[in-house]
């Protein structure tokens, strides 16, 4: 297939909830290839009419990073449609097999073409917040290469944004939660996400530059999972709590 084949194939596999078989089942694609596979399908999102609101980022624990035999961070694009209200209640029928995790969020306050440093990066935010990130693959079984993720834009399909505040460079040893109806299933520290949840924007300005992809004012970052991600079921209420952040949830029906 060729790499607009394989977008095809990926953007209607999100769209009709239908899962296919892995790419690294039956294509020999490199990770810039799987990249671009990853435009290419966005495009056609923003062909339909959605506008991209930010990015995404994972692989930001070295344990995932060392399960998966990877040694930089992956990224995907975020759209307006993903956006989920805070409490909105949403169905899991436009999903295949969604995962819900505990993240933190940073919003951009200017334009970045070039890569910062972490002593300067509070100095590009204006806002952070907690925030859910909903992971769900295209792929049957959840199961994937480093290549195939990245080609699916890496599982992206939906995110939920608490209330912003101002940014505190001092956020690397807060704790955060995931609560399903209440109940916590999944603790952890914030410093799960590359030690500082600030280095996940620090990176996303270095791949982006690799990349010639510009940042822009207004986008949102989210940092990366901060505990593992919990499999979503009918009628649940998803809530994360971060220390000194306040809390931010969402319904499924």
């Amino acid at each position: 297939m060729t790499q607009d084949e394989i977008a095809l194939k990926l953007d209607e596999a999100a769209r009709k909830c239908k899962p296919i078989a892995q790419l690294a089942a039956t294509e020999n694609i490199t990770l810039e290839e799987a990249y671009n596979i990853q435009r290419l399908s966005i495009n056609k999102r923003i062909e339909r009419g959605e506008k991209t609101t930010g990015f995404k980022l994972g692989f930001t624990s070295r344990a995932k990073m060392e399960q998966m035999g990877v040694h930089d961070l992956i990224w995907g694009i975020l759209t307006d449609k993903m956006h989920i209200a805070p409490e909105e209640e949403v169905s899991l029928n436009q999903w295949i097999h969604p995962r819900a995790e505990p993240e933190i969020a940073f919003r951009l306050n200017q334009d970045i073409t070039e890569a910062i440093g972490l002593s300067e990066i509070h100095n590009y935010i204006d806002k952070m917040a907690p925030a859910i990130e909903v992971i769900d693959s295209r792929y049957e079984n959840f199961k994937f290469s480093l290549e195939d993720v990245v080609a699916d834009n890496c599982s992206s399909t939906g995110y939920v944004i608490g209330n912003w505040i101002d940014v505190d460079t001092n956020i690397s040893e807060l704790n955060i939660s995931l609560h399903i109806d209440g109940k916590t299933v999944e603790t952890g520290k914030t410093s799960a996400i590359l030690d500082n949840p600030l280095q996940s924007v620090v990176e996303l300005t270095r791949l982006a530059q690799k990349a010639e992809i510009p940042l822009k004012k207004g986008d949102i970052v989210l940092a990366g999972a901060a505990t593992a991600a919990v499999y979503l079921k009918e009628n649940q209420h998803i809530e994360v709590q971060v220390e000194k952040m306040g809390n931010v949830a969402f319904r499924v029906k």
